[in-house]
């Protein structure tokens, strides 16, 4: 059995700092402990003690006026030496106390019985003890009294610190832990230089789907054996990892700068690591570290927790194994956010947010045959940002919906005032897969154009060809419902990058919208001539309208004259422009 007064190990250690530091609740709840003993025995003076190196910690005590006092002159180190309950009927007949300066001195204790508090791993985590100034004797059912109340003492503390800082399925200290040991780091070693690296494993939502698939017990085993996994690679030296749980399949490691454990060692050591389930079932993993280094002194805990997560977040973005912290990044990261709640409030606050619109031409007859609504934004503080860096922000959140409402919005309310002018343009509208994956998207469109006097071929729907619009039967099932209603529907940037012609025919497509990476080396590259002459050929060949955006000279405009392109955009043709001006642009 390990007693505190043995060199301790980080994870005792670590426990022992948190029962020193005061806890409302739980020393509340520790003095209902020492006054209900006091009671019981009959005995005035009560309190529980926490043992470390150097010091003893007084809590809840009943009638005693000590705080703490060196280990020394402890009573109750001699309780914890024997590991079992010790009884000093009357310290002046006793060697051990009768000189003791605590027996001749205040708190003139007399009569002292200590019974070992013994946690849940065994270890003697302190004493619940009973004093008096006067001698006493202590019968056998006293003696059985205090020892029941020390167990249920020590249960209690057990319960307190897992319920609050240990992971019920691995066992392992958790965020809230961290954060405490963090916490203490400052107290206790505030020069000291640490490092700390979040280590993630496995994405949550694969543990998930384990959970759904194979049972509960299936994902408890996993991290299970991540936890067996970890414990094993890290430890250097014979010596157990500091690991912390920070959410499933996210952990942490605290460790010295000194001891050479850094975010490329442990990338290497965890490189090629996979976790069974049962016999046949093994799941690679690809491991991903972020680190910070520092000193508890100059930066909080939160902030330390925050920068190492920063640093795996960028690892996870960068593809990278490992990544230190670089405030650089972390600047870029904070902005892009604040960006992002900035154009949260943009789009509900109706300001700063606005739309222009890029005329299409049909080479044919030389005449604008629609429009393109293209969302801009202006800031209040940075001024005009390109869509390319705040649309991205926006995509998979649930701003996406609500950006996209808003561009329906204007862009239908400025269909119905051109309507009014006798201008009679059919725009198109950019939309996520997301967006047509909403049930009622299709419904809503065409509520709000026959709200404004407008039938479904005024609006264009356009979105950009991926793996998720086959992948997703709804997102197919999106479409089916708007060519149902009417609306023409385009496909966007083909030729950029995912394009799959198998597939193209399982979406009602109207208009296939060559993308500008071909069309602007179509003047200067043989083969993309070649190449943007057979994709025409093909997609007239399957009774597709064919557009091509990025036309910046005649000459482009030209070739695709002659290629059988059917429309353009570009500024060639035209730059994008706000709704007054591209009336006059008109009436030119």
């Amino acid at each position: 059995m390990l007693s505190p007064l043995q060199p301790l190990n980080s994870k005792r250690r670590a426990a022992l700092e948190l029962l020193k530091k005061n806890d409302r609740c739980r020393d509340e709840i520790l003095s209902q402990f020492t006054l209900l003993t006091s009671q019981l025995l009959g005995i005035p003076g009560c309190y529980v003690s926490i043992l470390d190196e150097d010091r003893q910690y007084i809590k809840a005590p009943q009638r005693f006026p000590l705080t703490e006092t060196s280990l020394q002159h402890a009573f109750c180190r001699h309780t914890i030496q024997c590991e079992r309950l010790l009884i000093c009927p009357d310290t002046w007949q006793d060697p051990r106390f009768e000189q003791h300066p605590l027996t001749r001195g205040a708190p003139f204790i007399r009569f002292y019985a200590g019974a070992p508090l013994i946690s849940g791993e065994d270890d003697i985590i302190g004493t619940l003890c009973v004093t008096d100034t006067q001698p006493r004797t202590f019968n056998e059912e006293q003696q059985i009294t205090l020892a029941t109340l020390a167990r249920l003492t020590a249960a209690f503390l057990d319960a307190w610190y897992a319920s609050g800082y240990i992971d019920t399925v691995t066992g392992l200290p958790n965020r809230q832990r961290l954060l405490r040991d963090l916490e203490l780091s400052a107290d206790m070693l505030p020069d000291q230089q640490w490092r700390l690296l979040m280590i993630d494993c496995i994405d949550p939502q694969h543990i998930f789907d384990v959970s759904r698939s194979l049972g509960i017990a299936a994902s408890e085993g996993l991290l299970h054996e991540l936890t067996r996994v970890l414990h094993q690679r890290l430890s250097l030296h014979g010596k157990e990892p500091m690991l912390y749980l920070i959410n499933h399949g996210r952990f942490a490691l605290l460790t010295h700068s000194e001891e050479g454990m850094d975010s490329k060692l442990c990338s290497e050591k965890l490189g090629g690591i996979n976790a069974c389930l049962g016999d046949t079932i093994t799941i690679d993993l690809q491991v991903r570290v972020g680190e910070v280094q520092f000193s508890p002194r100059t930066l909080p805990p939160l902030e330390a927790m925050r920068r190492a997560l920063s640093a795996l977040h960028e690892a996870i973005a960068q593809q990278n194994l490992f990544q230190l912290f670089d405030s650089e990044n972390d600047q870029r990261r904070n902005q892009e956010f604040q960006r992002l709640n900035d154009l949260a409030r943009a789009v509900r606050g109706r300001y700063g947010l606005y739309l222009v619109y890029q005329p299409k031409i049909c080479l044919h007859t030389g005449k604008t045959v629609g429009l393109e609504a293209l969302l801009r934004w202006k800031h209040p503080v940075e001024g005009e940002i390109p869509p390319g860096r705040f649309i991205p922000l926006a995509a998979g959140t649930s701003l996406m919906a609500e950006l996209t409402d808003w561009v329906l919005d204007s862009a239908i309310r400025q269909l119905q005032r051109w309507a009014q002018k006798g201008i009679h343009l059919p725009v198109s509208v950019n939309v996520s897969v997301s967006d047509i994956c909403r049930p009622d998207f299709a419904d809503r469109q065409e509520e709000r154009l026959l709200r404004c006097g407008l039938t479904p071929e005024y609006l264009g729907i356009e979105c950009l060809e991926t793996e998720e619009i086959h992948a997703s039967p709804n997102a197919l099932h999106g479409f089916d419902m708007l060519k149902l209603r009417g609306f023409k529907i385009s496909l966007d940037d083909f030729g950029s990058g995912y394009s799959n012609i198998s597939y193209l025919r399982r979406i009602p497509i109207d208009v296939i919208k060559l993308d500008r990476s071909l069309i602007s080396r179509l003047q200067h590259d043989t083969a993309s001539g070649i190449i943007v002459r057979n994709v025409i050929s093909m997609l007239k060949d399957l009774d597709y309208v064919v557009l091509a955006e990025g036309v910046e000279d005649k000459e482009t405009y030209e070739q695709l004259q002659l290629l059988g392109c059917d429309e353009v955009q570009g500024f060639y043709c035209s730059a994008p422009m706000k709704a007054t001006a591209l009336e006059r642009w008109l009436q030119q």
